[in-house]
Parts: C-alpha cells; structure tokens; sequence
C-alpha cells in the first residue's frame, strides 16, 4: 500500500493515518506531495480526483479521506478500533466528531509541529471547542481507564486527536492536567517523534505560517 501525504510540519488529515498504520505495524510505502509544487498537485488529482491528501493506494484501489482510509483498514487489520464493543461504539463516535466538529480550534490554531505561538487572545468559540475537547477527553480515559482514550492501548480514535496534541502545545493552550497529560502521552510515542524529526528537514510552507498570525503571535521558530 501506499499512503500519500503531505507537509509534516502543518497537514493535521496526512498524521492520523500515517500514525495510525505506524503504531499498528502496518507497512506502507509513503508517498510525499508538499504543498506549493503545483506540478507534482497536478500529477496527484489525475490519481486522486479529491484533490486532497491523505488518500491510500490498495490493491482493492484508491482509497481517500482519512475516514474512509481508517474504515478500510479495520476491515483488514487488527487493532485499528477497540475490541470491547462499548469501547469501540464510543471510539467511533469520538473520531467522528473530531473528523466533522471543532472548526474554530482548527482555524484559529492550524497545526504546526515545530514552532510555538502565543494566543493574542481565546474567544467564546475557541473556548466552547476546548470545553467540549476536554469533557470528550475526560469521559474516555475515565470511562475506560486510559491511559489511551478508548482503554490501555493506542486505536484509531487517538490517531484522530493526536493534532490536537500539538495544537495545544503549539498555542500553549490552557487544559486540565489530565487533559494535558494525556496529550504528552501521545507526543510522546516513539512514531510522532519520528513525524516531528522528519518534519525538520521539509522545506518551510510561508502561507501556512502566516495563517497563525491572525490569532497567535509566534514565540519560537
């Protein structure tokens, strides 16, 4: 299989399967498209019509959106969703919920793993989103123990939050301390580490940059 993505450094949808086929051992060969080569984007939609990455080249043939690619690989892999059938219903519902919800976190604070900003300030919508963030968090690794969100060990509705991780390290946001933890947890792991060092040798993406500055003030590159 082939997983094409794109920059490390800001493209939240290319983390989560990447990590997810990562953590699980699933072999891929990774397929790199950076933002601003419009030739090599031009050669991706006569592969990929969406336009958009992630998107997953099996056997069975394309597979895209980071949804559809997680279904997929349920259907053919362990591990990808809880086994304990609550677990799994709430997972799933989790995952859902990040993949079509939280829009003012996303734009006031775009992704980005390797330079901190400081929020100028944290509106009603920011706050409603990191509200909810944390009540969703909350009831996952209590109702199910952790230290993962759905039980004791990593699926795909960590997969789904891990750029929320770095959102809040990145923006410094203010979380309760097992909110918090749980997002070191999983910048922790051993296949993000590898995401972050890999994403220090892409080239920079200017307009992505300069995307924050309407809401945060940079405070180390």
């Amino acid at each position: 299989m082939r997983l094409s993505i794109s920059h490390k450094t800001y493209s939240s949808w290319s983390l989560r399967p990447w990590l997810l086929m990562k953590q699980l051992g699933i072999a891929f060969e990774e397929h790199m498209v950076l933002f601003g080569d419009e030739p090599a984007w031009q050669a991706y939609r006569q592969q990929v019509p969406s336009g958009k990455v992630p998107a997953l080249h099996t056997p069975e043939g394309l597979v895209w959106d980071s949804m559809g690619i997680t279904e997929y690989l349920a259907e053919r892999f362990e591990g990808v969703w809880p086994d304990a059938p609550a677990a799994r219903a709430w997972a799933r519902c989790a995952a859902a919920e990040m993949h079509s919800g939280f829009g003012t976190l996303r734009t006031q604070c775009s992704m980005n793993t390797l330079r901190t900003f400081e929020m100028k300030a944290i509106d009603a919508a920011l706050q409603k989103d990191l509200d909810r963030l944390q009540a969703l968090w909350g009831e996952g690794l209590q109702r199910f123990g952790g230290p993962f969100l759905a039980g004791d060990r990593f699926t795909a509705v960590d997969a789904f939050f891990a750029p929320v991780a770095f959102r809040l390290k990145a923006y410094q946001l203010p979380v309760q301390p097992e909110v918090q933890a749980y997002a070191e947890r999983l910048l922790a792991l051993p296949a993000v580490q590898e995401w972050v060092q890999a994403a220090r040798s892409e080239p920079t993406d200017p307009p992505h940059e300069e995307a924050c500055t309407g809401w945060a003030n940079p405070v180390s590159p």
